[in-house]
């Protein structure tokens, strides 16, 4: 026989398939435990070795806890709408659902290119997924289920008393009984005040608007991320240094009409949750930042001659007496009523370059002091002195109120301001407010040891002090109040993309109405392009039959809209996380038509005990999710508080990136060696151009493009060229992807799985390096010869030695340690250990191979299929029990004693660990070797260890 690692793995992944070996059962009487991958985006370049790197983590973990006899939920799906589709679908004339299907299940699509498909690949490396329960989150009967939540979050306002969401009725109650005087919500800003008998004398309309002010899920003017040439609005994550990720295009800021999350009511809770939660620190103080708790006081300056104000948040209110100067954001509303006519234009001007900066960047760059003076002032709350209004990029109309009280002496940013526009109209001098320290040179930004001084009633208090009597004298003169506030905003929920789930609203007079629950989904109409419309409407606008008929509950032509019984729909669609802030609830029972989950599924399975996903979701994905769940919660659908019990961020599989040198100006490359200071352009070469010697074949990076056609080359002195090498992060763009296909065809995917496990602790990055997979394809080779040779089996039923037991034991404890530890390249080093081990011994004990065979089937399940059924077994190995460690075969009897004379070392000798001093003394002395070695003479000392040393002394 021979180890045949394509034939074998065919054979078991074919019989996993067929006998559903890892179907999960919702009513099983076994101890549940669900293990989930942040599920991938399909996209048309398919896996490289990095993507698996969690996955088989996750199924590691999976499968041992099969063995451990619970009963394991371990789904997949795809992440499939989203901008990429989308732009490919642009750039190619293809469907968006056509290319996505195509990247999922594999086929040439119809530019001609073949295309691997997720699900091959996946099932190419051997997961223990549930595939029975996949979904997808661009399939209507899934987001049929999205639309239904995002009815329930319209449905919805957030009731403070409670702490919780509520159905928008309990609100209505209310405003009918008693008006809104004493409600205590989340809610917009600035909302005016009505009496029972003014709610129920509105207008049906009016009362809808009202309303709106209070909903979970919202319209309403905000500033969004432009980007005019992907023609849609971005999130913060998805822009790099002022342009779109994807396509590097340019970014504005603009104020739209968009469809937002009120995130924001959760924000405590969010903050709270974590510390309930096995998350790494890293990712928690990520959240924490993000939500951005702050404690502090809203002021209200007045504005001169003007009936406005000014509101601003602080956390220093103690420092009012310092302020010199206000900093609103170039977007907030009151810059166009209060900037003077003499200042206009250069407003305006300020207002437009600050429109192509992203408010990341914003934040980000501390370096760049840039502002204008509005011409307009306030009035300080106290000493009623004026204070000059300026914008000012580093001041963000969406964070706090977008406006800032300006306090130079004890802040860094209003220092720099302060300084860099000194002596300018508009601009008073800096005021120091803090006794005994000197601000000649910087700012004072610390709350320890802090005397307020030249502050009027507050001078002498220190911090605390000051803070709390401030806070009380300006609610005694009604301009201001204590407050905390949070840096979450609410979400922006409106994407003007095709490929996104469509909204489940419909227009009347302006107002949304939702669809009823019963007519869902609305499914995405077709179009003839994907790009928004000539007037600039998005990609929907487009569509002919998208308007909804309130008679017989259908979409139907636009052109019959008469907004009496067809009205139009919705044009945006919903952003990349609304189908991933709530699928792994799906998972638990995926072919369910009438609910996302039934209340017994959710009662079963509860919440995800373990979640493996990458580090960059730590704000994005994660906290949406959080959200979405804690509001389900609230409406009595999700079972836990919090999603995701534990979580650990996989690290990233770098790649090892080659060179050529090209000399600038011309067509020719130079060998790495030969370069010589000359000036040189380092160019990207496919890595598969490139051996081992870290030569180029010539011949095929002339075919690579049609300008290296005609390429000259400077080689080595032997003729050769030598390229360079550098690791980066994997990508397609760079040249350096490894296929997980190529690896399992030339060595297996139990190669695979214990290479990528083999690298490194799961959590850091490491980078890949194909040379060291033949060392672990041998080590598989060497682990089948003790159970077969060329001539069949060759296992024993002889009783196994204790060196056997010893070899078998030490591996089942790593292992099972190593696990549960997450400590999966440590397990690979004892299993290598173990064989060569059993291999010295010339173990082919039943007893010991059998067992191993269990222990070492969570990482290469494939050939521990095959050795588990060569050994006579008729079931699957992957449910069978994990042995159990027993520690009475790692107590040693004896000990191998190093015998020395004057401290070198000549023969061992094997003795009893419980013999004594004296009857060691009395075995060694007796002991031939020990009389030659004395050739007659007596030692001056004996010295005995017991367990350690013999040295016989003179």
């Amino acid at each position: 026989m021979k180890y045949n690692p394509n034939e074998i793995e065919a054979k078991w992944q074919k019989y996993w398939a067929e006998h559903k070996t890892f179907a999960a059962k919702n009513d099983s009487d076994k101890p549940k435990h669900y293990v989930l991958d942040m599920f991938p985006y399909p996209s048309g370049a398919g896996l490289h070795v990095g993507h698996p790197l969690g996955y088989i983590a996750s199924d590691v973990y999976s499968r041992y806890k099969r063995h451990q006899g619970f009963n394991v939920l371990h789904p997949m799906g795809y992440d499939s709408f989203g901008l990429p589709a989308e732009q490919y679908a642009i750039q190619t004339g293809q469907r968006p659902e056509d290319t996505t299907s195509v990247n999922i299940d594999g086929g040439v699509d119809k530019e001609g290119k073949v295309i691997a498909g997720y699900r091959k690949q996946l099932d190419k490396i051997g997961f223990s997924f549930d595939w029975d329960r996949e979904v997808r989150t661009s399939n209507p009967d899934y987001y049929k289920h999205t639309q239904w939540i995002f009815i329930q979050l319209f449905n919805s306002w957030y009731n403070k008393n409670t702490d919780k969401a509520e159905d928008i009725s309990t609100l209505t109650s209310v405003f009918s009984a008693e008006g809104n005087g004493n409600v205590n919500a989340v809610c917009d800003d600035n909302i005016e005040l009505f009496s029972e008998d003014e709610w129920n004398a509105f207008a049906k309309e009016q009362q809808e608007k009202i309303l709106l002010q209070y909903r979970l899920t919202y319209l309403a003017e905000t500033e969004v991320n432009w980007c005019p040439g992907l023609g849609t609005v971005l999130a913060n994550d998805e822009i790099v240094n002022g342009v779109s990720e994807r396509g590097g295009y340019p970014v504005i800021r603009k104020k739209m009409t968009q469809w937002s999350m009120r995130i924001s009511a959760y924000a405590e809770r969010l903050l709270q949750g974590l510390n309930d939660i096995d998350w790494s620190e890293s990712i928690k103080e990520s959240q924490r930042n993000w939500i951005g708790k702050s404690v502090g006081a809203m002021v209200d300056f007045r504005l001169q001659n003007s009936e406005s104000s000014i509101s601003v948040f602080t956390t220093r209110p103690d420092t009012i007496f310092g302020v010199t100067f206000m900093t609103l954001a170039p977007e907030h509303e009151l810059v166009a009523q209060i900037t003077t006519p003499e200042q206009k234009a250069e407003v305006e001007t300020y207002i437009e370059k600050t429109a192509k900066r992203s408010e990341r960047e914003r934040m980000a760059d501390v370096k760049t002091i840039s502002g204008v003076f509005t011409g307009a002032f306030a009035e300080h709350p106290f000493t009623k002195e004026p204070i000059p209004v300026w914008i000012g990029d580093y001041v963000l109309a969406g964070y706090g109120t977008g406006a800032v009280m300006a306090v130079p002496c004890g802040d860094e940013r209003d220092y720099a301001f302060a300084n860099f526009f000194k002596g300018q109209k508009g601009m008073q001098e800096i005021k120091n407010i803090f006794a005994n320290v000197d601000i000649s040179k910087e700012a004072f930004g610390s709350k320890d040891n802090v005397e307020i001084a030249n502050s009027d009633f507050l001078n002498g208090l220190n911090y605390k002090e000051a803070t709390k009597k401030i806070i009380e004298e300006l609610e005694k003169i009604g301009q201001g109040k204590g407050k905390i506030n949070y840096r979450l905003r609410d979400a922006v929920f409106s994407r003007q993309r095709y490929w996104g789930e469509p909204f489940p609203v419909y227009y009347v007079n302006g107002l949304p109405q939702m669809i009823d629950a019963q007519h869902l989904p609305i499914i995405l109409p077709e179009v003839e392009k994907y790009l928004p419309t000539e007037d600039g409407l998005p990609p929907l606008g487009n569509a002919t039959i998208w308007a909804w008929d309130t008679k017989n509950n259908e979409v139907v032509n636009t052109d019959l809209v008469d907004n009496f019984e067809i009205f139009p729909l919705e044009l945006n669609t919903m952003p990349g996380w609304a189908g991933s802030s709530w699928y792994w609830m799906r998972y638990m029972d995926a072919k369910n038509e009438g609910e996302f989950a039934s209340k017994e599924a959710l009662a079963y399975w509860e919440s995800v005990d373990l979640y493996i996903g990458g580090s960059e979701h730590a704000t994005g994905h994660l906290l949406y999710s959080r959200f979405w769940n804690k509001f389900l919660k609230d409406k009595g659908f999700a079972p836990t508080e919090e999603p995701f019990k534990k979580l650990i961020n996989q690290g990233m599989i770098l790649g090892m990136s080659a060179f050529v040198y090209r000399l600038e100006g011309t067509n020719t490359f130079v060998s790495k060696n030969k370069i010589n200071g000359q000036a040189v352009q380092p160019i990207h070469t496919d890595v598969s151009f490139v051996n081992a010697s870290e030569e180029l074949d010539i011949e095929k990076f002339k075919q690579f493009r049609e300008d290296y056609k005609d390429a000259e080359f400077i080689c080595e002195d032997n003729g050769k060229y030598i390229v360079g090498r550098e690791i980066e992060k994997m990508s397609k763009s760079k040249y350096n992807v490894v296929t997980p296909d190529d690896i399992c065809n030339e060595y297996g995917a139990d190669t695979l799985r214990l290479y990528e496990m083999f690298l490194g602790p799961l959590e850091q990055a490491k980078p890949w390096n194909t040379a060291g997979i033949s060392g672990v394809f041998g080590f598989l080779k060497k682990l089948c010869r003790l159970y077969f040779d060329e001539n069949g089996l060759i296992v024993t039923n002889d009783a196994p030695t204790k060196d056997n037991l010893k070899s078998l034991h030490k591996t089942i404890k790593k292992v099972a340690e190593d696990i549960e530890s997450f400590s999966f390249n440590t397990s690979v080093s004892q299993f290598m250990i173990c064989v060569n081990e059993l291999s010295a011994q010339n173990c082919h004990s039943r007893a010991i191979l059998e067992p191993l065979a269990i222990v070492i089937s969570p990482y290469a399940p494939h050939i521990a299929e095959e050795l588990w059924s060569l050994l006579g077994n008729t079931d699957s190995i992957a449910t069978v029990t994990f042995p159990v460690f027993e520690p009475a075969h790692l107590v040693e009897s004896d000990k191998e004693y190093p015998v020395s004379f004057n401290g070198k070392m000549r023969f061992t000798i094997n003795l009893p660990l419980d013999l004594t001093k004296e009857q060691i003394e009395e075995i060694v002395m007796k002991d031939e070797r020990t009389i030659k070695q004395l050739d007659g003479k007596t030692p001056n000392k004996v010295i005995i260890v017991p367990g350690k040393i013999i040295n016989l002394v003179g």
